[in-house]
């Protein structure tokens, strides 16, 4: 059994050293930042400390990506398209959260690859209760629906805040049996863009006396790899993830990967092995997962952990030196990083000892090439060069 681990949200700017909530103007300055290209959730964390906020990074952005070797401008959100998000979100009554303020989801952001600004719809305080994800197949059984239903409710009767992630069969089963309690919808796409569309009027429900969820711009229509992106979300906003039934390949089983390595608990049910559908859950039993046939199974494992965390102070965000003592890089060194990178993925631990050269200035380097477009991030903090 995985234990879960804690340690402090690092990666929150000046703005926010105090603990203090983001202004307005502060605000639009993260949410350019997170919209502008190539700055996804760590690469925001890395420019805002190695800047010391969200402003003095997006006046950095066009030169790092010069350095970086990009072959054409990229684009940087303008404030206007900021300033009528931040609009839009409010007709929607969708409330910005920041990372690193009392609002956000305490769990979430212990993820490294927290969203800077997560969307949120609904009740709000839903997002602070003890939350367990259920998962599961689209083409679900009638058994496997029906027990879905019957852990969802009584979780939900315990105290516990259902997560899922609006899709059909296991999901939606999950999401309608914990309706009385609170129900968190976690979106591929943006509050607008609502998939499948059948299962608006179930969003509609949830919102009543639970939340939605999203890191997605509004307008934004969901595209097959926004799905493991909001597969994180899940099981990062969660203590531990239920699946149901999941196939040998599956986005269940996606989900349970990102659960393992965000230090949470992994349940599944046991199905038969006649059953395609039960070959990915009775995988994950096989490899240690916690057997599940009853809510109580679950209950004996998260309380500890939910007493364990009420009991323990909140930690505040963890500050970054945003100071880089060894300067810039010189196109000598820049050149030594770059060669030693290729298409297969490498720590950046052996990175710095292979280069010879210091932790700041390679972490420099390679921030000009994620944002110039020609870095990838790969499992276990592992980078690569992007293919050409």
């Amino acid at each position: 059994m995985l234990s879960t681990t804690h340690w402090a949200c690092s990666g929150v700017d000046d703005d926010q050293r105090s603990g203090m909530r983001l202004t307005d103007a502060q605000r639009l300055d993260w949410l350019r930042l997170i919209r502008s290209e190539n700055v996804g959730p760590r690469t925001f964390r890395a420019l805002v400390n190695h800047y010391g906020g969200a402003r003095a990074a997006l006046d950095a952005l066009p030169e790092l990506a010069r350095r970086g070797g990009a072959r054409r401008n990229i684009r940087v959100c303008p404030l206007a398209d900021a300033e009528r998000e931040f609009s839009r979100a409010r007709e929607f009554g969708i409330s910005l959260l920041a990372i690193g303020e009392a609002e956000y989801p305490q769990r979430l952001q212990m993820i490294d690859d927290a969203p800077p600004l997560l969307a949120v719809r609904g009740d709000a305080s839903v997002i602070a209760a003890p939350m367990l994800a259920m998962v599961g197949s689209r083409n679900a059984s009638a058994a496997g629906l029906k027990l879905t239903e019957r852990l969802a409710r009584e979780i939900g009767e315990a105290g516990i805040v259902v997560v899922s992630g609006l899709a059909r069969g296991i999901d939606a089963a999950a999401h309608r049996a914990s309706l009385a309690t609170g129900t968190v919808a976690v979106l591929a796409g943006g509050h607008d863009r609502i998939y499948p569309p059948e299962h608006i009027a179930l969003l509609d429900a949830i919102l009543r006396t639970g939340a939605s969820v999203s890191e997605m711009p509004l307008g934004w229509e969901p595209r097959g790899r926004d799905f493991p992106r909001r597969n994180r979300l899940i099981s990062g906003l969660a203590l531990g993830v239920v699946i149901v039934e999941a196939a040998r390949r599956s986005g269940s089983l996606i989900t349970a990967r990102f659960a393992l390595e965000q230090g949470r608990e992994v349940f599944a049910v046991p199905g038969s092995p006649l059953d395609p559908r039960t070959e990915g859950t009775n995988a994950l039993l096989k490899d240690g997962a916690v057997l599940v046939t009853q809510s109580q199974d679950i209950l004996d494992v998260l309380r500890p952990i939910i007493g364990h965390d009420g009991a323990a102070p909140a930690e505040e965000p963890a500050a970054i030196s945003t100071s880089i003592d060894a300067g810039e890089p010189d196109e000598d060194i820049r050149s030594r990083i770059v060669a030693l990178l290729g298409p297969t993925p490498v720590a950046v631990d052996d990175l710095i000892r292979l280069s010879a050269t210091s932790t700041a200035l390679v972490r420099t380097v390679l921030l000009e090439l994620e944002v110039a477009g020609r870095l990838e991030r790969h499992g276990g903090g592992n980078i690569a060069l992007a293919p050409n």
